[in-house]
């Protein structure tokens, strides 16, 4: 008997010497695509999947410039160590009529091999509808677009999460004509036939868009969001989504600019976003990209300098998994002329 608790406090104690020792290394840094390789001019808004051993499917869309019609949805697989030549998978066209498209999100449930892409179409942010297509072959083909439901935007710009009972929490938001920004999380329970939606905090003057969400071990839920507070602002649900904690600031500056947040394997979370703050244009503070770490979600230790730009680059719109094999993927926007794909261990 004092044999197996000296080892199970040996296992314990090794445990948690090795979360809080862990320090990400970089492996790999690339471009998915090199600028001349492709039709578009300008690209943007990226996400990422694993779709088997060491193969992926990244999307993200493209066009001459954001917010025009000629903007459609991209993506690439990478398989047999490389990403191939990247394709049209969606496209904005509604009666008739080209609008851009905007966002895609890939998402995959833990208990199905479809694979989802959701996404954007509309004029801009404020007038946008959701839409979403499926894949049965790991992104080689896909099906027809097909509208969510009246009110339904889908992941915004980050991934759901799958709770072990199944259930799926999107992270969503709405931007208003009159620029209030409000977060909200879309709940289904039937694998995404159906959807109700659960504001959070919109009495607040608090405005946050672009959630991430986050599961601790206490099964505690907690979203992480753009903001125009100059931080990355947090709150916490206790009952799976249903109801929400005031807004909390993070000691993570936010410069009005997307972030990315994952929960490791080794119990660790793990952000990825811009240090600085905000400018007089929406553009300004992209220019520095770095990853950090933290145990509690609130306090944040940066861990990894992404990129370390010059005025007038921008490195944004961060997104991360961490695929089966416990290797960590990142892509962002690189300078809007490719999407750059990162892997740390």
């Amino acid at each position: 008997m004092k044999k197996n608790i000296f080892l199970f406090t040996f296992v314990t104690l090794l445990i948690l010497s090795s979360c809080r020792s862990y320090q990400p290394v970089l492996l790999t840094s690339s471009q998915i695509f090199k600028e001349g390789q492709v039709s578009f001019k300008q690209c943007h808004a990226s996400t990422i999947q694993s779709i088997g051993k060491d193969s992926l499917i990244a999307s993200w869309f493209g066009g001459t410039h954001e917010s025009n019609p000629d903007v459609v949805i991209w993506a690439s697989r990478y398989l047999n160590g490389k990403w191939e030549t990247p394709i049209q998978v969606a496209d904005g066209a509604l009666d008739e009529k080209q609008y851009p498209t905007w966002n895609p999100v890939l998402y995959q449930h833990p208990q199905s091999d479809t694979l989802y892409l959701y996404y954007k179409i509309g004029p801009n942010p404020r007038e946008w509808k959701g839409y979403v297509k499926y894949s049965l072959d790991k992104g080689n083909t896909w099906s027809t677009a097909k509208a969510l439901p009246a009110g339904v935007l889908g992941p915004i710009k980050n991934k759901p999460i799958t709770l072990d009972n199944g259930i799926i929490l999107s992270p969503s938001s709405t931007e208003s004509k009159d620029e209030i920004w409000k977060a909200h999380i879309e709940i289904s329970k039937d694998r995404g036939t159906t959807w109700s939606i659960v504001e959070i905090n919109h009495e607040s003057p608090v405005q946050v868009i672009q959630p991430s969400i986050l599961q601790h071990k206490d099964r505690k839920i907690q979203v992480l969001c753009r903001s125009k507070e100059n931080k990355v602002m947090s709150s916490f649900s206790n009952d799976h989504g249903k109801t929400w904690q005031p807004w909390q600031a993070t000691n993570l500056l936010n410069p009005n600019a997307a972030t990315d947040a994952i929960r490791l394997k080794n119990g660790q979370f793990m952000i990825v976003y811009n240090p600085d703050l905000a400018g007089k244009d929406w553009w300004e503070g992209r220019t520095k990209l770095r990853v950090a770490l933290s145990k509690d979600g609130l306090k944040w230790n940066d861990a990894l300098i992404l990129e370390d730009g010059q005025t007038g680059d921008e490195y944004s719109y961060p997104t991360i998994i961490q695929d089966p094999q416990g290797l960590i993927h990142i892509t962002y926007t690189w300078n809007r002329k490719s999407i750059k794909h990162i892997v740390l261990k």
